[in-house]
């Protein structure tokens, strides 16, 4: 199967969320929870992402997590991952206790496209202090594409990770995960990183971002935004919508794309020092907001 039909596919099962101007929703992708140990990229931004998902949770924002957000290559459990990050995932039960999370499988963390794996491992957990099981994502379901419907404008908005444009990151992850998990992970250790992660091969992420670009010129221009690549994207209107929400695991920061109002903003979270010299968590505007009708092209 072609990249083309799996972006197809993908487009054709996507669950349809409709919205409009007063809708709010915060989209990250590649947060990449690992373990704590020194192979977690997550470990250190993750009081940033604490900080702006406390933020969105209070301002009522829809969270959607637009896959790799759980490290399951690197690591063989997710409760191992779950001890490390318990407070993460205390906060993100917060947005499903309200119908306010929206979650989406990547290739880091692609056993979620099995519900039965979703429902044996994140249903409940084991609370070790009272020795009983503790309901964390109860019949909770991750999907492969969101499409957001604007129910004036019926203008859609297409999420996804983006690995369907990358043979082996979907066809192949299973080796890709071996490799990782024997090779890359204890050289990650000592600063080392997979050279063939789209994430840190530049070829790699011309050419997904290249067959991305081809399928949504065929598909009516249609809005799309990823992740997988890590490289924030944010393209002029009336040129091709793709974009991109960039990561969670940048040095010092995280970003992601805020969708509210009826406009579509690429932000960043970081530590800046203020002027009494202590640091700040803050909110940087990177491009936007702009109007999503804007990247209407006829």
């Amino acid at each position: 199967m072609s990249s083309q039909s799996r972006l197809d596919r993908a487009y054709k099962n996507a669950k349809i969320i409709p919205f409009d101007d007063q809708s709010k929703f915060i989209l990250f992708s590649d947060c990449h929870r690992g373990d704590n140990s020194f192979a977690d990229e997550f470990a250190n931004n993750r009081n940033i992402y604490i900080h702006a998902l406390t933020h969105y949770y209070n301002e009522g924002f829809t969270y959607c997590e637009l896959g790799d957000g759980d490290e399951l290559w690197e690591n063989h459990s997710f409760n191992m991952i779950l001890r490390a990050h318990k407070n993460a995932y205390e906060l993100l039960q917060l947005f499903y206790k309200e119908n306010r999370l929206e979650m989406i499988w990547g290739n880091h963390d692609m056993v979620y496209r099995d519900p039965k794996y979703v429902r044996k491992h994140l249903s409940y957990y084991l609370d070790h202090k009272t020795n009983k099981e503790v309901p964390l994502f109860p019949n909770i379901k991750f999907e492969e594409a969101i499409v957001l419907k604007h129910k004036d404008t019926h203008q859609e908005v297409f999420l996804l990770h983006g690995h369907q444009a990358d043979f082996m990151n979907y066809t192949g992850w299973r080796i890709h995960r071996f490799l990782v998990r024997i090779l890359w992970k204890p050289l990650q250790v000592i600063g080392i990183s997979d050279p063939t992660s789209p994430a840190q091969n530049y070829k790699e992420t011309i050419r997904v971002e290249r067959r991305l670009k081809k399928w949504i010129a065929n598909n009516n221009n249609l809005l799309t935004i990823f992740g997988h690549t890590h490289r924030p994207r944010f393209p002029e209107a009336g040129k091709l919508p793709l974009f991109n929400d960039g990561s969670c695991v940048h040095p010092r920061c995280i970003t992601g794309m805020e969708i509210e109002n009826g406009n579509i903003t690429l932000i960043k979270w970081h530590i800046s020092t203020i002027e009494d010299g202590t640091l700040k968590i803050i909110r940087t505007p990177l491009v936007g907001p702009k109007k999503l009708t804007d990247f209407i092209i006829s």
